[in-house]
């Protein structure tokens, strides 16, 4: 008879989970380091209390079946959360604070990693998790404090606010521009252009900004990164539009120079992502600091 109200030990769920995973009680008891036998009798208990089978016994091996392949994916998830739960837990209570932070990857490596020692000095003792994510998820499911996010009010489960408009340039390296003989945005049109494929409009926008009918001007080499757009600029393949935060340190340098200011209907901006109803005080504390680094941009 099923138990709904009774909940089965660790144990028995560590001896599912590895099992579920490998489709194989010898190699979940290799994984956990116990007897095939032991696992086999931990996933009958559970099998037993659930009132279904979770595995078809397949030759030598087993399969999951339809009621266990939906009870892994839960619980292989429940597990997650608990393991990362509790490794905050004794971070908190024996050690350091940790704070986990995610944000695009671009804006993670050229803008916001290089900042973090400074708020780090402000922490004695702190830790930092930094994951690189470019599209919304569940922050709490993944335990992340704070996430930077690119878009708009588009994070379903989460507290944003404002941090900072995008701010587009169209900008090129050096020699490419005495190559050309660049002296005028409009110049800027006849070099080699680059795009990220995932906003190819930039290009006609600007040129119908300035005038240009824009047609054709999704010709050039593409890219689905912008940290490969950036490169690609800097090696003098061609012309490209990108986000100021993501090239300080090039256009401090001379590295790449900026030729015009670039305006779209469709501009985007950063917010600050945390977990629905949660308010740490290490989080707060972190937006209020990246609340400055935008106000005073780090240069050089």
């Amino acid at each position: 008879m099923a138990h709904a109200d009774r909940l089965p030990t660790l144990a028995v769920l560590r001896c599912f989970e590895a099992s579920a995973k490998q489709e194989s009680f010898t190699a979940a008891a290799e994984e956990l380091g116990l007897t095939q036998s032991a696992v086999s009798r931990q996933v009958k208990e559970l099998e037993e209390q659930i009132g279904t089978a979770l595995f078809r016994r397949e030759g030598r091996g087993v399969r999951l079946t339809g009621a266990g392949r939906a009870l892994a994916d839960a619980v292989c998830g429940d597990l997650e959360r608990l393991r990362r739960t509790m490794y905050h837990a004794i971070a908190a209570g024996t050690g350091p604070q940790v704070l986990a932070i995610a944000a695009p990857p671009t804006f993670a490596a050229r803008w916001l990693v290089p900042r973090l020692p400074k708020f780090r000095d402000l922490h004695d003792g702190l830790e930092m998790v930094v994951y690189s994510r470019s599209e919304p998820f569940d922050l709490y499911k993944e335990q992340i404090d704070v996430a930077v996010h690119f878009g708009g009010w588009d994070w379903p489960g989460a507290q944003l606010s404002p941090l900072c408009p995008e701010t587009l340039v169209a900008v090129a390296a050096p020699d490419l521009i005495s190559r050309y003989g660049v002296s005028k945005p409009l110049d800027v049109l006849d070099m080699p252009l680059l795009h990220l494929s995932a906003r190819t409009h930039l290009w006609e926008e600007f040129a119908k900004s300035l005038g240009h009918n824009g047609l054709a001007l999704r010709q050039g080499s593409h890219f689905d990164q912008f940290s490969l757009v950036i490169s690609a600029a800097l090696a003098g393949m061609g012309a490209a539009i990108l986000p100021t935060y993501l090239i300080e340190r090039e256009l401090n340098d001379g590295d790449l120079i900026r030729l015009a200011d670039v305006t779209t209907d469709a501009a985007k901006s950063y917010f600050v992502a945390t977990p629905m109803g949660q308010n740490l005080p290490l989080a707060a504390s972190f937006t209020a600091w990246l609340r400055k680094q935008v106000i005073q941009p780090r240069m050089g």
